[in-house]
Formats: structure tokens, sequence, C-alpha cells
């Protein structure tokens, strides 16, 4: 599927890391280095601006390696881009680590992933269906 894209940054556009990898890696803007302090975060520019096609959204999710490695997460992850959205895309980044981490230019600092969705309309009830499960929310079903 094409995206339109706009570059106003110095690096490439995004790229999968492998042939079948589902996120494309997006790199920092920045023009000088970022400092995230312990549990800090910060909004990063990537410099791309997107034109999303209806019925998709591009979701902003963290790199595994710079988590695991690093403490860096993407804060709000996933992180939604609307198909209507055309200002430029930024990165929420947060630093879970003990640890000062520098965000330098050309980074890459997160994955963008294309995904279809479809849109909801309300049906008002005053019931819902019985299922085994009910109103067991959160850890009802089990550590296991």
């Amino acid at each position: 599927m094409k995206v339109k894209v706009i570059n106003r940054s110095s690096n490439p556009l995004p790229e999968y890391a492998t042939e079948l990898a589902a996120g494309l890696d997006v790199r920092a803007a920045n023009d000088e280095p970022i400092v995230l302090k312990p549990l800090g975060r910060a909004i990063v520019p990537t410099g791309l601006y997107l034109e999303i096609p209806a019925g998709f959204e591009v979701q902003v999710r963290p790199r595994s390696g710079l988590a695991a490695k690093k403490g860096i997460t993407v804060l709000n992850a996933p992180g939604t881009i609307d198909a209507d959205y055309r200002g430029e895309v930024c990165v929420i980044l947060a630093n879970l680590s003990g640890e000062e981490f520098v965000v330098e230019k050309g980074e890459r600092i997160a994955q963008l992933v294309l995904a279809r969705h479809e849109r909801l309309e309300w049906e008002l009830a005053d019931s819902l269906a019985e299922s085994s499960r009910g109103e067991g929310g959160f850890g009802s079903t089990g550590t296991k």
C-alpha cells in the first residue's frame, strides 16, 4: 500500500529492517541532542508528514532492542496517527531506566505500523449477552 510522505529531515525514509518485519524503523530528527533523564519523557520530532488512506492508521510502537537494552519506550504505545492528521509525526519517548539517555539526530527511536481499522456505531441496549467470563476484570482469567 502506498502512503504519501513528506520528509523534512535529513534522514532516510523509515525502512523495514528485515523482509518480514511488520514495523518500519523511524529516526529522530532533532537539531540538538535530547537528554532523557531517568523517568523523564520528551516529544521527539521525525520530520515526517503523512497522508494515510481512509480506513487506516499508523501505529507508533517501541523498538524492542531500545526498550530491553536501554529502558526507552514509547509512552503512549501504541500511539495512533489518524488518517486526517497532517502535522509532523512525533514520538513520545520515556526513559524507564535509572540512567540518562541521549537521543541523537538520526537514531532509530520507534517503529511505524500501518493498520486497518473499522469504525463502530453504538447500539444502546438495556442488557448484554451472557459470557463465560462475565464481569471478571483485571487478572480474573488467572495467572497461569
